[in-house]
Order: structure tokens, then sequence, then C-alpha cells
């Protein structure tokens, strides 16, 4: 009977062991899933995301956290890279929030970057220092005007090193214009420092502007002064100052003080006006122009004025003439017209277009072409009193405009000079 019961003992033994390991390991399992849990529950929320991604036990989390993927893009995406701006005002500033705004000493003008931003407009005046872009720098007491002796100066200071050039935007330029002797801006000036060699000028100016190169890096900075010399002129200035990066578009061509690009266009001397305005000595810099694209040539017609008169018969080849304003450079054009003059006859005051001719869709056999234009009629031919318009291929496209320090008594009530440019297309031969 003994022998009976010792292998049911054995038997029970066993089962009872078994029964304990497979106990043991559903609590190592037990274990092992609260340490996960636990993990889960103390990890980012990254890791989070990707362990319910992960789980098949919650298959709705996927639409959880994709609202919550939606809710972080919600922030990042509100990213201000100083871009410009267009504000309530009409000026142009800088799409920043609000905060910094404030902190530059800002104005906000609108919104931007839908709603979570702010056009800001930077204005400062005498004794500043700038690293913004299209910040305005204006006379003391600006909107008024400004009738004191004093020399307003401003500094800029590239934003980045990868700035290569300032424009200047003259909205408002009006000091006082130069002496009538020999036109040299004695009373009032603007001048710049720092950068590419940059002519000295006064007078009026709306609506002009300037390019300064500072070349690549951090350069020294720039320093743009008014020099006014009271005498109760009423004086107003806003100059909007942008800082232009080497890779953009917008860079203008390297030594071009001023750049337009376009079609079509207008480039004026500058304090030019037909009725008022006079030619600046001591000028000598150039003008450019972007070839756009599928254009080969570009056309030059001086502006239609208002301050045309008749001449009187007598002084033209066949009765009565139309004066213009609108390209005066040498002689003395407050006595009479006086006729176009070229080349080598223009040793003074000139403007040079490169192998200009009078206009029209040319033949292709070879024509003479020149380099200088001065007088006082707008004309690629020598010794004439008509207009033309004046025709030129050379890329790119550049003019240089230079006047010496000396008038009279020989230049006398010389404008300077106004033209409209008319980019020709590539179809035609125009040689």
């Amino acid at each position: 009977m003994r022998r009976n019961r010792l292998p049911i003992a054995l038997l029970l033994v066993c089962c009872v062991a078994l029964h304990a390991d497979a106990w043991n390991n559903r609590g190592r399992h037990r274990v092992a899933d609260r340490k996960r849990l636990w993990q889960t529950n103390d990890s980012g929320p990254g890791q989070r995301t990707k362990h319910q991604w992960e789980s098949p036990k919650f298959p709705n989390n996927r639409t959880q956290v994709a609202r919550q993927k939606r809710l972080f893009s919600l922030f990042t995406l509100v990213k201000f890279d100083n871009g410009i701006c267009g504000g309530s005002n009409g000026e142009n500033g800088t799409c920043i929030a609000a905060a910094e705004c404030a902190q530059r000493g800002g104005a906000s003008s609108g919104v931007c970057a839908n709603g979570y931003g702010v056009c800001c407009i930077v204005t400062m005046s005498c004794g500043s220092m700038t690293n913004d872009n299209n910040t305005y720098f204006v006379n003391p007491n600006y909107p008024s005007s400004y009738d004191g002796m004093n020399s307003c100066q401003i500094t800029l200071v590239k934003s980045h090193p990868d700035v290569c050039q300032y424009r200047l935007d003259f909205p408002q330029f009006n000091i006082m214009g130069p002496e009538t002797t020999n036109n040299v801006c004695t009373y009032d000036q603007f001048i710049v420092s720092g950068g590419n060699p940059v002519p000295t000028i006064c007078g009026n100016n709306n609506g002009n502007h300037m390019y300064i190169d500072t070349g690549v890096g951090q350069t020294n900075p720039i320093t743009l002064t008014f020099v006014t010399s009271g005498s109760s002129f009423p004086r107003a200035w806003k100059v909007r100052i942008s800082q232009i990066r080497c890779s953009t578009i917008y860079r203008a061509e390297e030594g071009c003080l001023q750049y337009f690009t376009g079609v079509s266009g207008q480039i004026k001397s500058f304090n030019y006006d037909p009725t008022g305005g006079l030619q600046l000595s001591n000028q000598d810099y150039s003008i450019c122009i972007r070839m756009e694209r599928n254009f080969c040539g570009i056309q030059y017609m001086a502006c239609i004025d208002d301050a045309q008169v008749m001449m009187p018969a007598g002084v033209a080849a066949v009765g009565q003439i139309m004066r213009s304003n609108a390209f005066t450079l040498t002689g003395n054009t407050q006595a009479t017209q006086i006729a176009s003059m070229t080349g080598v006859s223009c040793l003074t005051d000139w403007l040079a277009i490169p192998c200009a001719t009078n206009s029209g869709r040319m033949s292709t056999a070879p024509l003479i072409c020149v380099d200088r234009l001065c007088g006082g009629t707008f004309n690629a031919e020598t010794q004439n009193l008509n207009s033309s318009p004046v025709i030129s291929t050379v890329k790119p496209f550049r003019l240089i405009f230079h006047t010496d320090n000396i008038e009279a008594p020989g230049d006398v009530g010389n404008r300077g000079f106004c033209l409209n440019y008319v980019q020709q297309p590539c179809t035609t031969k125009l040689r």
C-alpha cells in the first residue's frame, strides 16, 4: 500500500512545482509590463507618442496624436524671417513679433504673418545707430521742417555678414541747393562715408535713390550725414535704408550708384528740376539698368518737361522750335538753345552712353557711334537742335555721369538730365 502512495506523492509534487513556475513567469511578465508602463509615462511627448503608435491596444490614439502634431505645428510655423512688409501707413517695414518691435523702438503699422506678427516701422534721427532693415532716417522734429545748423548723422551696421549693399531711397529729400556760380554744394550737403565713393549731393532729390557697396563679411560701418547751414531754409528729409544680401536678385551690379530694373523707367540726375534745379558739380558715378530677359538693346529719350519754351526764329535754321530743359549739361543755356555735342567735344560735363546712335530700327551696315553726349540737346549727332531717341546695344546697360567743379562763365543754367528708357527686344536686329 505504501508502495502505491509514493508515485502519487511524487506526481503531486511535480504538479505543484510546475504550477508555481508558471505563476512566477506570469508574475515576471506583469512586472515587466508595469515597468514598461512606468517608462512610457516617464518619457517625453515624442517617446510616448511612439509607444502609442506601436501599441495594438490603443488604435484610436492615432487621432489624438495627429491632433497633438497639429497643435505643435501651429506654433512652430509662426516664424519671422525679418522680411519686408507693407505697413498700414503705406511705408515699408519689417515683419517681426510685437514685443521685438517695441524693443527696437519701432512702431507697429498693421499685422503680418497671418496676424501673428506686426509690420514694424523703425524711425531714427541724429546720433542714432541701427542694424535694422528698412529703417527710416529723418530730420529733427519730423514731419515738421528743420531750419537749424547741424551735422546730423546715423551709423549703419550690417544685420548679417551676407549683406553686400545698402539701398537708400529718398521719399523726401529737400535741403538747400548748390551755390549758383559753380553749382557746388556749399550750404547743405548729404555725405556718405565708409563704403564705395559716393558724390556729395544737395538740393531736391525726392524719389531718387542710391546704392552703397559694403563688401562681404563684417566690414566697417557706413555713416550718413546731413550737414545743414541754417539760413532759415525749410529742410525735410526721410531716407529709407534697406540692407541687401549678396545672394538676392535685388543686388545691384558692383560699382553702380544707381540701379534700375524693369523694361522701362525714368532716370534723373541729382537735383534735376526743369524749372529751378541746377546740375551739381563734382559728380562722377555709374547708372546701371538690369537687362531683362529677351531684351538686347536699350533706347533713351529726353523727358517731356513742363518748362518747354518757344525759341525765336533765327536761333534755329528753320523757324521756331521748342526748347526742352530735360537735357542741359554744357553751354550757356540761359541765353539760347544749345545744340547737341558729342565725343571729344564733351570734356567738362558729359553723359556716357556706350556706342550710342540715334534710334530707329538700324540696318546691319557699319554705323558710327559715340560714347559721350553733352550740350543742350539730347542727340547722338553733333550740332543738332532737335532731340532724338538714342539707342545702345552694349551690355551690360550702363551710363556714366560726370561733371567738373567749374560752371562759370561758360556753363550757365544747366539743369542736368531726365531720360526715359525702354529696353528693346532681341527679335529685330538693332545694329
